[in-house]
């Protein structure tokens, strides 16, 4: 089933494809039928990897799509959708503006020229990347090296985390990280260094001597994972899948920490049916007090119900970045599990490649021919062929 597996992949983000960008889903919803810029910047660094030409090429339009409508005051698209009338509707988010797609949009571009070596787009582009950078300044407010998230301001957008959210901190920093390999300045490396010592302070319990959030940090229980967020009314200490897998990838924390989060998540992830790791753990239920936080955040239909979506559903893009980070780790046994295990998710349904699934009946739900579903299959095999991202 492995190579009919991404040969499927392929030929899905080959129906996704189109002359502005990658599109989320190959199929005609029209929310979907739109260049996302997580999405696409996702199915780029797939791409990249692959190193498929017809896909690279899609993937600079999508960063000029993104480029060519950014905000001027910096905000990168949520997504960007070209109406039959020639039209173009730009998003920067429904309930809550996003802020992650800022991050991503840099990740790409740095990543693109690594490996193209082009020259031209770098150039035209880096202006679009340090207003991005600026307008992350702005959003920490308190000028403290965190960025401050609203709820529903991530790819999270129907889930609870709000604040100085982990997964954020870390996608900047991996932004920061790869313009600075590119264009070094004193600057950047500062800001580097600061993020991820705090990172590092604040997100676990340690011997910290100046946390954000004293209060919260002594009543901190020591935990084998990153805290989910930390804002004004405390810490939200639930598991995030792509906050930690992308902490593991850039290597964060010392190495008994990282092989104490290794070891927490194998052994959650081997406890579930679908052997791979829920977006969230564990799933807010009716008898939590945040549920009426949850329960009420959605612009249109509720989705989050337990096992599902981010409330504790199992995603097989956010177990493609776990997946690679297992490989950097030189945990390519475990990587390879991983990925025999999102290639039998994306082979549910004649191969629909569902957006995610239920963690408990095991269902597939969300939207089917989802890009980055396969993107994540190519992403995780390809790391394991001995490619890298830019890290």
């Amino acid at each position: 089933m492995s190579n009919e597996s991404y040969i499927k992949a392929k030929e899905l983000l080959r129906k996704a494809s189109s002359e502005k960008g990658f599109l989320a889903s190959a199929e005609n919803i029209t929310n979907y039928k739109r260049v996302w810029a997580r999405d696409g910047v996702i199915c780029g660094l797939s791409a990249l990897l692959d190193g498929d030409e017809t896909f690279i090429n899609t993937f600079k339009n999508t960063l000029y799509t993104l480029a060519n409508h950014q905000h001027e005051l910096g905000h990168i698209p949520s997504n960007v959708f070209f109406k039959s009338t020639n039209e173009v509707e730009v998003s920067f988010g429904g309930l809550a503006g996003r802020v992650d797609t800022i991050s991503w949009f840099i990740i790409g571009v740095c990543n693109y020229y690594w490996m193209t070596h082009d020259d031209e787009l770098l150039e035209k582009l880096l202006p679009n990347i340090d207003k991005g950078f600026n307008l992350l300044e702005a959003w920490e407010f308190n000028n403290n090296d965190l960025l401050y998230v609203p709820r529903s301001g991530n790819w999270a957008d129907e889930y609870i985390t709000e604040g100085h959210t982990l997964y954020d901190q870390v996608l900047r920093l991996w932004a920061l990280r790869c313009i600075q390999k590119l264009r070094p300045s004193e600057k950047q490396q500062a800001k580097i260094e600061r993020i991820t010592e705090k990172v590092n302070g604040n997100y676990r319990k340690t011997a910290y001597q100046t946390p954000f959030h004293p209060k919260a940090y002594n009543n901190l229980k020591d935990a084998s994972y990153w805290m989910a967020s930390v804002n004004p009314s405390g810490y939200q200490t639930m598991f995030d899948a792509f906050g930690n897998g992308i902490a593991q990838l850039l290597q964060l924390g010392d190495q008994n920490f990282q092989e104490d989060l290794t070891n927490y998540t194998e052994n959650l992830r081997q406890s579930l049916p679908l052997q791979l790791l829920p977006a969230f753990w564990k799933p807010i239920t009716e008898a939590d007090d945040d549920w009426k936080l949850l329960v009420n955040n959605c612009k249109y239909e509720f989705r989050n119900f337990p096992y599902e979506f981010h409330n504790g559903g199992t995603w097989q893009m956010v177990n493609g970045f776990y997946g690679i980070s297992l490989v950097t780790q030189n945990k390519v046994e475990i990587a390879k599990d991983v990925l025999a295990q999102i290639k039998t998710l994306n082979a549910q349904e004649n191969f629909g490649f569902y957006e995610n699934f239920n963690t408990k009946t095991q269902k597939a739900i969300g939207v089917p021919n989802c890009a980055w579903s396969a993107a994540s299959e190519l992403l995780v095999e390809q790391y394991i062929n001995g490619k890298r991202l830019l890290v």
